[in-house]
């Protein structure tokens, strides 16, 4: 059951513990003892009134919401130091071992501190941290200004913080506000339970929502303009992700779980804002926006693929990745369909393998690469596409449609290819024999056989 919880009783106003608006003074000493006073009283509503907040690092509680009002704009810090908010918590204290300020970095595919939850790489403009039933709520105009913080501790030797970090929580809605321009992801959510995410916008900045272990998710007619993935994590079961606007400069899914229907979304690229890895330390540093800068060879803008699987040694995953649903959506110019590669050389997709995923009723325009399907020996992949229209970009009508092996099945009814003259339809690294086929109603125009069985290396780029 996806929470709805966000009505209080008690409801106040930061301006009323202090908080003014359109001042270079920082304003979230105000803001946080709104929060506290809310939670002291046993839960209550906090409301952000019209205007511009320099803030910091603030922590949300149980049964709080944070209300954003029209026009209401938060503006961080860009200082990194300004977001350890739970060393200095003393109303719920952390202990020792939870925290940690040690520069980033890379163990398992991941943070080396990414179980270190009160540590840098998990620092936030807002933070909730074992709290349930609470919210952040925006209403026409409200956004959230991460101003691209730059960290030379931080991941990559300069990520910030993130926009809103919420983690070992329950119940959680999140509706109606921008956020922009963040240090790090948009929104890092790890270990928590029903999460209700709708009519959020997310622009420049990196991931616009990463999930971890997180169960029971809705994320419903949000808009992710991003440099980095729209929608990424793994191990999170029971999500649904509907009627979303997603352009990226990565992935729009960089995602592994299990139960998982996307539908009636809109995907495509060139991307609005760069990504931000291909700025110069000069340019990461400064905090310049991704609108600001000129393109050129070194700053990307393309769409990397519709859907990555992720599944790094970072976290120890739950449940197979299985029964995982694409349907009822349109891609424009992803550079691929889908990029699934177990074959050894993908350090976010070592973990336990993808077992099952379908396309349904989609419309695909604009590919340049071959798909990637390459499961594990011993736990092959299936793969099923059905009313799928399909087509490569112009200058790419030679490609391979897809790469393969380990898989189990692959199944194409009723599927559409265009602009295509390749020799191969599909190019295996599994002999003939292991793993099935079955075409019903397949269109493409190639010159030889439909399959190509190969004992040549598989070569494959990491994403």
């Amino acid at each position: 059951m996806i929470s709805s919880f966000t009505s209080h009783d008690l409801v106040v106003s930061a301006a009323d513990f202090g908080a003014v608006p359109n001042t270079d003074v920082f304003q979230d000493e105000y803001i946080q003892k709104a929060i506290d006073h809310c939670f002291l009283a046993g839960g209550g509503e906090v409301l952000i009134p019209t205007g511009r907040y320099n803030v910091r690092g603030m922590r949300l509680r149980s049964n709080v919401t944070l209300h954003l009002l029209e026009d209401a704009v938060l503006v961080a810090s860009r200082n990194p130091d300004d977001y350890f908010i739970l060393k200095h918590d003393t109303l719920e204290p952390v202990t020792e071992d939870e925290l940690d300020e040690s520069c980033w970095v890379r163990k398992n595919g991941g943070p080396g501190n990414f179980h270190i939850y009160g540590g840098r790489w998990h620092n936030a403009i807002i933070r909730a941290y074992h709290a349930e039933n609470i919210a952040v709520l925006g209403e026409k105009g409200s956004l959230i200004d991460g101003m691209n913080c730059y960290d030379a501790f931080g991941e990559e030797y300069y990520r910030g913080p993130h926009g809103i970090g919420i983690i070992n929580c329950r119940h959680v809605v999140l509706r109606g506000y921008s956020i922009q321009n963040t240090g790090n992801w948009a929104h890092e959510i790890q270990n928590t339970q029903n999460i209700l995410a709708e009519d959020i916008s997310a622009f420049a900045g990196h991931d616009g929502i990463h999930m971890t272990t997180c169960d029971d998710i809705i994320i419903r007619r949000c808009e992710f303009y991003t440099g980095d993935d729209c929608v990424a994590g793994f191990d999170n079961r029971n999500v649904l992700v509907e009627e979303c606007i997603l352009n990226t400069a990565c992935s729009a899914f960089r995602f592994g779980g299990t139960n998982v229907l996307i539908h009636h979304c809109r995907i495509f690229a060139p991307a609005k804002h760069l990504f931000r890895g291909s700025l110069s330390l000069e340019e990461k540093i400064s905090g310049i926006n991704a609108d600001d800068t000129k393109a050129g060879e070194a700053h990307r803008y393309n769409m990397l693929s519709l859907f990555t699987y992720y599944a790094d040694h970072s976290v120890a995953i739950r449940y197979p990745a299985s029964n995982i649903i694409i349907r009822d959506c349109t891609v424009d110019n992803a550079d691929r369909f889908l990029h699934f590669n177990y074959s050894g050389n993908e350090t976010w997709q070592n973990n336990k393998p993808l077992l099952e995923i379908k396309f349904e009723n989609i419309t695909a325009t604009g590919i340049s690469m071959p798909l990637t399907a390459y499961g594990d020996a011993a736990s092959p992949v299936e793969l099923t596409f059905e009313n799928v229209d399909f087509s490569f970009r112009e200058g790419f009508e030679k490609n391979t449609f897809i790469h393969t092996a380990n898989f189990k099945k692959i199944i194409l009814r009723d599927v559409l290819v265009r602009n295509f003259c390749g020799e191969h339809f599909i190019k295996s690294w599994s002999p003939e024999g292991c793993g099935g086929f079955v075409f019903d109603h397949l269109c493409c125009n190639t010159s030889g056989d439909l399959v190509l069985y190969t004992d040549e290396e598989f070569v494959c780029k990491p994403i």
